[in-house]
């Protein structure tokens, strides 16, 4: 199960670790609302140092008490430390991000390595004196095969009184301990019985950890609005089967099964119209292959930061040299990003400040201050452009993100028939987005390009409308129309600060940067992937 980290480095040593995944689901959840049931979410939280720190959330899971939650949480798994966890679950009761404003369920701590002993069987703890957290742990495969499927439905069993039924599916793999692992749940499609859903691609990581052989359930659901999904039948399956022709499947309902014994044929017949593995390149692929990561960061100078004279400001430049939460974030991000840019020049832009010489208010303007080069020498080219802004620039408003982000498009868009270049965008924020509509819009049109981008946000304010955007589990859609695909990744700077030394401006910034910069391998892959594009060497820029 271990690999030991890093090269061979004689006279040192090395440590045993494996990264695992860990998937979710409770029981009998307490019901904290007044007229329906609780909408749940799971919290990880790790303990680092003597302090509980938040390290992920699952999604929210409507009207239920038995939540099976898709979202996984990845850890490595370290044999020699006793790595402690925290699981919180919580009602949701609104759109703030902030746990404190929702209703508390009930929580397990517990170590990682006794989820990872109790493989075999599962592991499960009481939550509160009905209810439970059940986490299946598996170790993470890596593949570079991908699964595309396409299936439809016919003859399914009519579920509801007025209509016919409105289905979904859930795709789970099998573990060791027996138990199935929820994969992939799809979209529902209104009063039909004969429903064609949209084609889906998974990697085979997920699907059945790279086995074949693997079992496969799909359970075939009826959705309702203000209560319980109906099931209708499930079946299994492996892709080995599935590379077999085997394209047509008997949904069964087993209590319907049982019940009519050797008069039930079935509750419908599922038939896969599409079924197909490819291997993705992988981003290691493409940037030893000479594809450039352009990195490009937007500093929020509005007012609502704080005099930068004064120490409450978040743009405070302390004369004792300490970083405040925008230096910080600037060093943590850029110093893993310039090692993939080889020319390490940077463009950076500031937004949301009166400019010289006139004093007028921009949204998008060139961080050291010039009219005809953005661009910064290095990572400290950027720090000294930041400082010098700040001596000449006045903090204003509103927060505008869409000029900057339809700025880097800009560039991005000269690539999209072209793998060598891959664009990525910081953003530096302290407060609540005032184009959110625009903003919204520009994310969508720059999904179609080579352009990832990282909003990293400073500062105590209500982040709620930043968790919109980084749509984990749905893409976002603008006017009606739908990214396509997740291009956004939202961190919020706190989380990596200790607080008792938050005026210190103390931080892991490698856990911050591991967090701010984990999405991006897999977006350029996916990028890539939508344009068949693969890694082939680069001329040298």
């Amino acid at each position: 199960m271990f690999q030991s980290g890093g090269r061979f480095q004689p006279g040192t040593t090395a440590s045993l670790s494996s990264k695992v995944e860990l998937a979710l689901s409770a029981k009998n959840l307490k019901n904290m609302d007044l007229v329906s049931k609780s909408d749940p979410i799971c919290v990880m939280f790790e303990m680092v140092g003597n302090e509980w720190r938040e390290s992920g959330r699952t999604e929210v899971i409507k009207d239920s008490a038995n939540p099976i939650w898709q979202k996984k949480f990845i850890m490595d798994y370290r044999f020699e430390e006793r790595q402690m966890l925290k699981f919180g679950v919580y009602d949701i009761d609104s759109n703030s991000s902030r746990l404190e404003d929702h209703d508390y369920i009930g929580h397990v701590i517990c170590s990682l390595g006794e989820i990872v002993s109790a493989q075999s069987k599962g592991f499960s703890r009481s939550l509160s004196t009905s209810s439970s957290l059940c986490i299946n742990c598996e170790e993470v495969v890596d593949s570079q095969e991908y699964v595309k499927l396409k299936f439809s439905g016919k003859g399914l069993d009519k579920k509801d009184f007025f209509g016919k039924s409105d289905p979904y599916f859930e795709i789970f793999r099998s573990t060791e301990s027996g138990n199935f692992v929820l994969v992939h749940r799809s979209e529902v499609i209104k009063n039909t019985l004969d429903p064609v859903w949209k084609e889906i691609k998974l990697s085979a990581s997920d699907l059945c950890m790279a086995d074949h052989n693997r079992v496969i359930k799909i359970s075939i659901w009826d959705w309702d609005s203000n209560s319980d999904p109906d099931y209708i039948g499930s079946f299994s399956t492996t892709l080995e089967r599935l590379q077999g022709g085997a394209v047509a499947y008997d949904c069964i309902n087993e209590e319907k099964q049982k019940k009519k014994g050797v008069k039930y044929k079935n509750s419908g017949t599922i038939h896969f119209s599409k079924f197909e593995i490819e291997e993705v390149p992988t981003f290691l692929d493409f940037i030893s292959k000479g594809t450039q990561m352009n990195f490009t960061v937007a500093v929020d100078f509005t007012g609502s930061n704080g005099n930068p004279n004064e120490k409450t400001s978040l743009h405070y430049r302390d004369p004792s040299g300490q970083p405040n939460q925008y230096v910080t974030s600037i060093q943590a991000v850029g110093e893993i990003i310039q090692d993939y840019d080889s020319d390490r020049q940077f463009p950076a832009l500031g937004f949301g400040a009166r400019i010289p010489p006139m004093g007028q208010v921009s949204h998008e303007f060139f961080l050291n201050l010039r009219t005809d080069n953005p661009f910064c020498a290095g990572l400290q080219g950027i720090l000294d452009a930041y400082f010098t802004a700040l001596s000449q620039v006045q903090l204003y408003g509103p927060t505008n993100f869409s000029p900057v982000i339809n700025h880097v498009a800009k560039f991005a868009s000269a690539y999209q028939n072209d793998p060598s270049n891959y664009f990525i965008l910081l953003i530096l924020t302290d407060g609540i987005i005032t184009d959110m509509e625009d903003t919204k819009r520009a994310i969508v049109q720059a999904s179609v390009l080579p352009m990832s981008i990282i909003i990293v946000g400073v500062g105590d304010a209500d982040f709620t409308a930043m968790d919109e955007l980084d749509a984990d589990g749905q893409l976002l859609q603008s006017r009606g129309v739908s990214a396509k695909r997740d291009i956004v990744q939202f961190v919020e700077m706190r989380r990596f600060l200790n607080k008792s030394q938050w005026n210190g401006a103390l931080w892991n910034k490698e856990s911050l940067a591991k967090s701010v910069l984990a999405e991006v391998p897999r977006q350029l892959t996916e990028y890539m992937a939508s344009k068949n594009f693969k890694p082939a060497n680069q001329p040298k820029q």
